[in-house]
């Protein structure tokens, strides 16, 4: 995302006047989630400036400090884990993610299915694909571009999809991964939906992008112009 990126960290790129994190922050607010915990590394300082002069949302809001050694999304998530000591499923969403998905549709779909992990995805393209069977349980991996494939599950590809950054995820997870202190997330749940339920949400119906270039960020501001819906305003 550079040069938006030179000089404040991704989640402080504004769209129509407002940082990436405060939207994302709003849009869980409107959801009925009112406990936060934040990542931080590139910048961070500014991101905890951003929560003291908003007072948190007025919500609870904690902080994870990877300043010193970023840890891939399965680490960062271990060592926030301290955060979801209530034994609840717990919803992860990546800051540079904009949706008017219902994250509440979500989350009622991963208590029904009882899953360890749902995984929002969708219909769209791009070089790397979640593989799953006919009832969404997760299956596998594929990149298209270099023909490399990870299965989790042979034989019962049935449906391809890409992942869209949002999870929910049971804190049971953290007993499942080992003394592992840095990780990628996806390489353990293709290994963990050999023997538990990682399943699919699909959202395809639902506004989605990932602000992840320059360009992306264009797209979006264009979208919000043309939007008559106002789904991102404050007063929705």
């Amino acid at each position: 995302m550079r040069p938006f990126t030179d000089k404040k960290p991704k989640a402080l790129i504004e769209i129509a006047g407002r940082p990436l994190l405060e939207i994302v922050i709003t849009n869980l607010i409107k959801s009925g989630f009112d406990e936060i915990i934040i990542n931080v590394h590139h910048f961070a300082d500014q991101i905890i400036e951003l929560l003291n002069l908003k007072n948190n949302f007025n919500i609870r809001i904690d902080i994870s400090d990877e300043r010193e050694e970023l840890l891939d999304t399965g680490g960062g998530l271990k060592k926030a884990s301290r955060f979801f000591d209530d034994g609840q499923p717990f919803l992860v969403h990546n800051v540079d993610v904009i949706t008017d998905m219902d994250l509440s549709r979500m989350m009622k779909f991963h208590f029904e299915k009882e899953a360890l992990v749902t995984l929002a995805v969708r219909k769209r393209e791009t070089s790397r694909y979640l593989l799953f069977d006919n009832s969404m349980q997760l299956c596998g991996w594929t990149n298209v571009n270099t023909g490399e494939v990870k299965n989790a599950i042979t034989g019962r590809n049935t449906g391809r999809y890409a992942f869209s950054g949002i999870h929910i995820i049971d804190p049971v997870f953290f007993n499942l991964t080992g003394n592992k202190k840095k990780f990628y997330i996806i390489d353990e749940y293709l290994k963990l939906a050999k023997n538990n339920k990682i399943i699919g949400f699909d959202h395809s119906d639902s506004l989605w992008l990932d602000i992840g270039t320059p360009e992306s960020l264009e797209v979006m501001n264009k979208i919000l112009k043309e939007s008559k819906k106002g789904w991102m305003s404050t007063n929705d």
